[in-house]
């Protein structure tokens, strides 16, 4: 077949002209020709044919301006070859931006495989297409950047699982903004809003009862209990943190630092965490933080816990946890962390017989938690309700 099939809007002169024309403006403009040809509704399938075997000609061998020509004029064109699309799409930026955000002709394994290793920008432009398969956000979740995730979110277009906003939630612990975007979304599966609910207080816990209808006594049970769990995850994240400074900062500005958070922590064994939240807390640089907690006397931590704001009624706990501590080690063998945790907690216990009972509730209160967490890692056998109380 002859190119002179295709002459109702492209003549020989375009195609001599985008193959061997004598600028990049010539070949750009005789590129914008053919996309338009190839999307007029006459055009048979030959025609058709023909013009995508100029289009790969074009997309491996032609100059920069040429290939931008055809991924703006194709951008969202159901005619564009999947083949051509998707080496487009992992063109440079100004070239694969326009494809990445419209082009329907991208399958969802070549958004998978892009995402992957793409930077933001890249990932923000497939955040924003017109749609979004439940595979694709997926791969957004599991490897998108905070915004680029909170902007998937916010796309009405974008269908999500339940596994996949999991991730995005586990990734990213401390981010309003994610949060928010799920709060707002038209439908949330009950894991997740269980999951929100627990991270969410004042005015942001109000719209998920309202717009996703939890009923009210279940938004109570879920604010008070699952909460407690949320702030055992938080701990647990800290020791895989590489950045604490970083870590503690987002907890504060999220208002996560809370006293009953330092002490949860603290009897979970995790020093350092204590350490960064009562520098942030008290706004002082963590080396100073260290030796004041640390101080063999008796003025150093009862400096600092003054500082950060702790309730002074909580100070004989927390001197009698740091002494608990500092002579408690880690014995080396399967599961030390958890006996170190148990061991830890039955002999704070033990030295708590002189604060007042209010404060001794208050803090048992907190750290049922933290030993039902302890005997749930202890043993396989289902958990008896606790009474942690009666035992202290």
């Amino acid at each position: 077949m002859g190119v002179s099939t295709l002459r109702v809007t492209l003549s020989e002169a375009d195609i001599r002209s985008l193959v061997k024309g004598d600028t990049d403006e010539d070949r750009a403009l005789a590129a914008y020709r053919l996309c338009r040809r190839i999307d007029q509704p006459d055009i048979s399938d030959q025609e058709r044919g023909f013009a995508h075997d100029i289009l790969r000609l074009v997309t491996t061998s032609a100059a920069e301006r040429v290939r931008r020509a055809l991924a703006v004029t194709l951008k969202a064109s159901p005619n564009l070859p999947p083949d051509v699309a998707a080496k487009l799409a992992r063109d440079i930026e100004a070239i694969a931006l326009p494809v990445l955000e419209h082009s329907p002709s991208l399958t969802d394994a070549d958004l998978v495989e892009i995402l992957e290793a793409a930077e933001p920008v890249r990932q923000l432009a497939i955040a924003n297409r017109a749609s979004l398969s439940e595979a694709v956000t997926d791969a957004i979740c599991t490897h998108g950047a905070e915004v680029v995730v909170s902007t998937a979110l916010r796309n009405g277009g974008a269908a999500f699982s339940e596994g996949g906003m999991g991730t995005a939630l586990a990734r990213f612990p401390t981010s309003i903004e994610i949060e928010a975007a799920m709060v707002d979304r038209p439908f949330l599966p009950l894991g997740v809003s269980e999951k929100l609910a627990a991270r969410l207080t004042g005015q942001m816990f109000d719209r998920l009862v309202e717009r996703h209808q939890l009923p009210p006594q279940l938004a109570i049970d879920l604010s008070t209990s699952t909460r407690e769990r949320a702030s055992i995850d938080l701990i647990a994240q800290a020791g895989q943190q590489a950045d604490l400074v970083r870590f503690t900062q987002q907890l504060n500005l999220n208002g996560r630092l809370t006293p009953s958070f330092v002490v949860r922590a603290l009897c979970q064994g995790e020093v350092r965490l204590v350490e960064h939240a009562l520098a942030e807390m008290a706004g002082i640089p963590h080396g100073k933080a260290w030796l004041l907690v640390h101080d063999g006397g008796i003025l150093g931590l009862r400096a600092i816990f003054d500082r950060a704001g702790m309730p002074p009624n909580l100070y004989p706990a927390f001197r009698a946890a740091i002494d608990v501590l500092h002579e408690t080690e880690f014995d080396g063998g399967e599961d030390d962390k958890v006996r170190f945790r148990k061991r830890m907690i039955e002999r704070v216990l033990t030295r708590f017989q002189s604060i007042p009972s209010d404060d001794l509730a208050y803090l048992l209160d907190k750290l049922d938690y933290v030993r039902a967490e302890t005997l749930a890692e202890a043993s396989p056998e289902p958990n008896p309700p606790a009474q942690l109380r009666r035992t202290a």
